[in-house]
């Protein structure tokens, strides 16, 4: 069983025990938080496609830690004019592990 779920403004494929990295959510570490927006469920060969979204089908997560992603180092530069310019940027994440997901 698999879903597509919107978290955090993008589309995530999970299933069931799945961890994975999000933008950084409101929520403590060690909550609970479910997602609303639920746009496809799988379930042993029945797929539902929602309308844009399936009414009543929710995901649930646990959030396991706050962190920070890998740096990623922006350089501009034009060429003979004496224009350099370095910036990094380290994205805030959230991990979270699915801990269901329900449809009607």
């Amino acid at each position: 069983m698999y879903a597509i779920v919107d978290i955090a403004g993008k589309q995530f494929k999970v299933q069931k025990d799945q961890k994975l990295y999000v933008h950084r959510l409101g929520e403590d570490a060690g909550k609970s938080v479910s997602f609303d927006n639920v746009m496809l469920v799988e379930d042993a060969g029945k797929v539902t496609v929602g309308t844009p979204s399936i009414k009543g089908a929710t995901v649930k997560a646990k959030v396991l830690d706050h962190l920070k992603g890998d740096k990623v180092i922006v350089f501009k530069k034009k060429r003979r004019k004496g224009y350099k310019v370095k910036n990094g940027h380290r994205q805030y994440l959230t991990q979270i592990q699915i801990e269901s997901i329900k449809a009607k």
